[in-house]
């Protein structure tokens, strides 16, 4: 598939982009139950064992199990064959109280004008090319974009994303090497209110070997920009990669601590079959995920809706 493929992101095209996901999934749920007719103990530590395996998390996984314990003893029997319809039931449910939809699509974004997103991310989560697709979303949706090139500490990181707005047509605002990240988001910040830009985007830099850094880091982003919009940064986005498993969770919780994560993109779900880390990131961290990655195509990354994703994960 080419990096500018303009193929519509259908349901279909979330259940091609989860099919590893799923595959795997129901595979070990229909090992967990062969020869047996009832959800029973047996069953449900299989099961259990089945939602570890595709990355879904302890906490989150035994929430899942003890919810559908509580409806087999309230319903008394349940045949193996209503497994896979109770558990879709439970994660719908799981996600619907995470309040994990907050987007309907590209061109609902903006509350205020610009609308500032500061994207964080370690290196090789594609932080940048999800900054440069939603670039590419926005401008489709009639929305005029800056990005900020803030990652100044790789000479790759600044190349990468004025590729990204040549392609897509967007003003990238970038300084030399190794300057000043808050000074980069000042000059973005600055340019976009001049030219009447909808939305802006500062990408940052990937490092998590000091915290201490990083927290002061991103601080300092922050109350430079605040300077000429004080309710900017209007959302912290933290970019995943879903294909990582169980270190998505740690850098999850390592940027947490960090800074005021208030959304989540996770990328790269359609080569991996750890696709559960969607359902146990969004439900530990308490943080909406807006969008989501299945596949290499600048549409496919998609606003992330719940119902959705569930019906690809079980279709």
């Amino acid at each position: 598939m080419g990096l500018f493929s303009t193929k519509k992101i259908t349901q279909d095209a979330l259940s091609e982009g989860l099919e590893k996901t799923k595959n795997s999934l129901f595979s070990k749920i229909a090992r967990a139950i062969t020869g047996k007719s009832k959800v029973d103990t047996d069953v449900l530590d299989s099961l259990e064992e089945t939602l570890l395996s595709s990355d879904v998390g302890v906490e989150t996984t035994l929430k899942i199990i003890e919810r559908i314990e509580k409806r087999v003893a309230k319903e008394k029997y349940v045949n193996t064959s209503e497994l896979n319809n109770i558990l879709k039931s439970e994660i719908a449910n799981l996600l619907a109280e995470n309040g994990t939809d907050s987007l309907s699509s590209f061109d609902d974004i903006a509350t205020e004008k610009p609308y500032v997103i500061m994207v964080v991310g370690v290196n090789g989560v594609g932080k940048t090319t999800t900054i440069g697709k939603l670039a590419y979303q926005f401008s489709k949706a009639g929305k005029k974009v800056y990005l900020g090139a803030a990652d100044t500490f790789r000479a790759a990181a600044v190349e990468q994303l004025s590729i990204w707005g040549e392609r897509t047509n967007v003003p990238v605002i970038k300084q030399h090497m190794g300057a000043d990240p808050a000074s980069v988001a000042f000059d973005t910040l600055k340019s976009a209110i001049a030219n009447n830009a909808d939305i802006v985007i500062i990408d940052t830099a990937g490092r998590l070997h000091n915290k201490v850094n990083l927290m002061n880091e991103l601080t300092k982003i922050k109350n430079v920009m605040k300077k000429l919009i004080p309710n900017a940064p209007h959302d912290i986005l933290l970019v995943l990669d879903g294909s990582t498993g169980q270190n998505a969770f740690i850098q999850a919780k390592q940027f947490t601590k960090a800074t005021d994560i208030t959304s989540l993109a996770i990328t790269k779900l359609d080569g991996t079959a750890k696709g559960g880390v969607v359902l146990g990131i969004s439900d530990q961290f308490q943080i909406p995920v807006k969008y989501i990655g299945i596949g290499e195509g600048i549409d496919d990354l998609k606003i992330f809706n719940k119902q959705e994703f569930v019906n690809s994960l079980f279709a």
